[in-house]
């Protein structure tokens, strides 16, 4: 909103300094600011409402140190959370833009139905919460969302260079100074992505069908669709998994919200993107403004969540930022970066499946359930070989910090 009214502002009264909202760098800047005020000036007095409200967290025993200690600490936090995210986005980001839209959108699908999951939780005192089918087709309508807007909408496109110009869309001609040869560049509508490690760093999902002999635009959706739900579900779902010590999830998400954001940064500057030699994403820099509140709003929460946690997110928080995240990088076209990025959700989340799995297989085979871990998930298994949890969120926060370094490096490393 602010955006909107300064830039009203600079064009037709043209006051000082108003000129200064056209930046992305100034703008992301406030909404850091605004984040970190809303969830640590705001966030204990949400915290005190809580505890009014006996809105408190039911500790299942699980034989682990100090767990009884954590009865009754509020939950549904990640109120606080999107709160931090989404009224800095309102006021310093382009609310006409695309990718904004399918972000805020995002944020509260996914952080209503962690809310729905917690009410019945806390409020019904139904320890299950919300069934897991529920959460799943929750997960995959915002996957379809996403993946429709994206395919669908005229405005997501990105520039791709031409071997000759069309007359229906705009042309931009880049003349090498050298050769004098003359590069024709549009903004099409592509079903290309990034992919690391690869020389040319793209991948057309078109091709998964062109290998079988089949070229259709409907079969191209079908991939897409599935591609995009699939990631939703899976790191909403690893956020959900990781949010089992205090400042585990928020800490991890605060490092992957600062990749994302220089992702988004190079990939929506088309001086960066074409140094790097990566796709550019016409109008995706706003997304800037959106990750810094993210950062922003996980940083602050963790003043209240580090521990011992005076407050925890809940499902609210943590379907929320996984949700946000999964559909911020498919937005930026680096989903497929997301096994590193995110590698200490997907560690979590294997964990569990190796767990579950092994314990179904031997108990079938043996007669008895066997376990690969001592509890699942990951951070369970180290709590019970006697590690504190804040040693623990420190070393697994150190390997969220390797792995966004590689992330980042895998745009020159092909």
């Amino acid at each position: 909103m602010l955006y909107h009214l300064f830039t009203w502002l600079n064009e037709y009264v043209h006051i000082p300094g108003a000129g200064l909202f056209q930046y992305i760098s100034f703008r992301t800047s406030m909404a850091v600011i605004a984040s970190l005020i809303i969830t640590t000036v705001f966030g204990g007095k949400l915290i005190q409402v809580l505890q009014n409200k006996q809105v408190g967290e039911t500790i299942r025993d699980l034989g682990l140190e100090g767990e009884k200690k954590k009865q009754g600490t509020p939950t549904m936090g990640g109120l606080i959370i999107i709160a931090g995210i989404l009224i800095p986005t309102l006021l310093f980001a382009k609310l006409t833009n695309i990718y904004v839209i399918i972000m805020i959108v995002s944020t509260l699908w996914m952080g209503a139905v962690g809310f729905l999951d917690d009410y019945i939780k806390v409020f019904r005192h139904n320890k299950e919460g919300l069934a897991g089918r529920f959460k799943v087709i929750g997960q995959t309508g915002l996957g379809i969302f996403i993946a429709c807007t994206m395919y669908f909408h005229p405005e997501i496109v990105v520039r791709q260079n031409v071997a000759s110009p069309t007359s229906t869309k705009p042309v931009e001609v880049v003349i090498n100074q050298s050769t004098g040869e003359k590069t024709y560049a549009e903004n099409v509508k592509s079903s290309k992505t990034n992919i690391p490690f690869y020389k040319n760093n793209e991948f057309d999902y078109a091709k998964v069908f062109k290998v079988f002999g089949l070229n259709s635009n409907v079969l191209t959706f079908i991939v897409f669709l599935v591609v995009v739900v699939f990631i939703v579900t899976a790191v909403s779902n690893g956020a959900n998994i990781t949010d089992g010590i205090d400042g585990l999830a928020t800490g991890t998400s605060a490092i992957i919200g600062v990749t994302l954001a220089i992702l988004a940064y190079v990939s929506g500057n088309v001086i960066f993107s074409d140094y790097l030699n990566i796709m550019y994403i016409p109008n995706s820099g706003e997304l800037v403004i959106f990750a810094g509140a993210f950062v922003g709003a996980c940083v602050g929460f963790l003043w209240y969540n580090t521990y011992p946690a005076q407050v925890f997110m809940g499902d609210t928080g943590s379907l929320a930022i996984g949700g946000i995240i999964a559909a911020f990088a498919i937005l930026i076209r680096k989903e497929l970066l997301i096994p590193i990025l995110c590698g200490v959700f997907l560690l979590e989340l294997v964990s569990v499946i190796l767990q579950v799995s092994y314990f179904k297989y031997t108990k079938k085979k043996y007669g008895e359930g066997r376990r690969i871990f001592l509890m699942s998930p990951l951070h369970h298994h180290f709590q019970k070989k006697g590690y504190h949890e804040a040693k623990i969120v420190t070393r697994f926060v150190i390997v969220g910090i390797i792995l966004a370094i590689l992330t980042i490096v895998t745009l020159k490393i092909r």
